[in-house]
């Protein structure tokens, strides 16, 4: 998403990039990850597959999986056979998982309806936006549906239940920021993670992910998730960086790869564990190269995944 929309405000100044702290990300293995405590005090920053839908409480629809599928090429479309467990048996059998694709194809077409104010806790922010996209017209909110289409297929095939807030006919747009939080906290969800990409100035790549600060305003209260969620977002990054070689921003979070924010709907209205991830710039031609690329977007959800499935396992 870019940060010139609702759930933005203007970026932190850039930063040089801390070299080492980037080696040091990309040798971390899930059980290291606890290293990253030091950064917790960091202060606020700037499709393929069918589905089935079904319904939960604060949420007009929500899509669960078809049986998982080996991979998807660049067009979307399953090629292979799952070798993992059938959904259900695996590590996180039991555990409910909510993905969260940023923004909605059909959003374009209700400009009106995204508009309309809602209630963050802290202020009131548009419901929604339409994201950014590549110079080449390759929409956010594209990306973010493929991404969790095949992040879907990862965490089924390790047994959790995993619900999308929309899949995108489904609904037709949206849903709004606070419907999204909503939807997790119904859910009762074990984690639920947020997908976007980036809109920033050409020369600005690497991903990041955003992390709930401590909030308590109207309806807002994260201090209860403010904890799991740094755990969740710090496995995360350690194992999307070793998954997909993104480096960290170089233009948000000191090179660390963690932001810290109070101005997003979809984190402050949660009740669950949850993060925002950052995973490119697409005004970049170098991040945009990879967003592009469904093999590329593979590891993506694979590095996201095992973050998950960390976070989860230990949990």
């Amino acid at each position: 998403m870019s940060y010139t929309g609702p759930e933005f405000e203007s970026p932190q100044p850039r930063r040089p990039r801390r070299g080492p702290l980037t080696v040091a990300l990309a040798a971390l293995v899930p059980g290291a990850l606890l290293g990253w405590g030091v950064y917790e005090t960091l202060g606020d920053g700037g499709s393929g597959g069918a589905a089935r839908t079904t319904s939960a409480s604060g949420s007009r629809t929500a899509s669960s999986a078809p049986a998982p599928a080996a991979s998807r090429g660049d067009d979307g479309k399953v090629s292979g056979s799952p070798s993992a467990p059938s959904r259900g048996s695996g590590a996180l059998r039991g555990k409910v998982v909510v993905v969260d694709p940023g923004h909605n194809p059909g959003n374009f077409r209700h400009t009106a309806e995204i508009n309309r104010q809602v209630d963050i806790g802290t202020n009131y922010k548009e419901c929604d936006t339409t994201g950014t996209s590549t110079n080449d017209g390759y929409t956010e909110a594209t990306f973010t549906l493929d991404l969790a289409h095949r992040l879907r297929d990862l965490l089924e095939r390790e047994g959790a239940t995993v619900r999308l807030t929309h899949d995108g006919d489904s609904p037709p747009w949206g849903p709004c920021v606070d419907e999204r939080a909503r939807f997790g906290n119904a859910a009762h969800a074990d984690a639920a993670i947020s997908l976007h990409a980036d809109g920033s100035d050409a020369g600005n790549r690497g991903f990041h992910v955003i992390l709930p600060g401590s909030v308590h305003a109207g309806a807002a209260d994260t201090r209860p998730i403010v904890g799991p969620s740094h755990e969740l977002g710090v496995r995360v990054a350690g194992t999307y960086l070793r998954a997909t070689g993104e480096p960290p921003a170089n233009y948000v979070g000191d090179g660390t790869g963690l932001v810290t924010r109070t101005d997003l709907g979809g984190l402050n209205l949660s009740t669950v564990p949850k993060v925002f991830i950052e995973c490119g710039n697409m005004r970049d031609n170098t991040d945009a190269a990879l967003l592009t690329s469904g093999s590329w977007r593979q590891r993506a959800a694979q590095g996201i995944s095992e973050g998950i499935v960390s976070f989860l396992r230990d949990s």
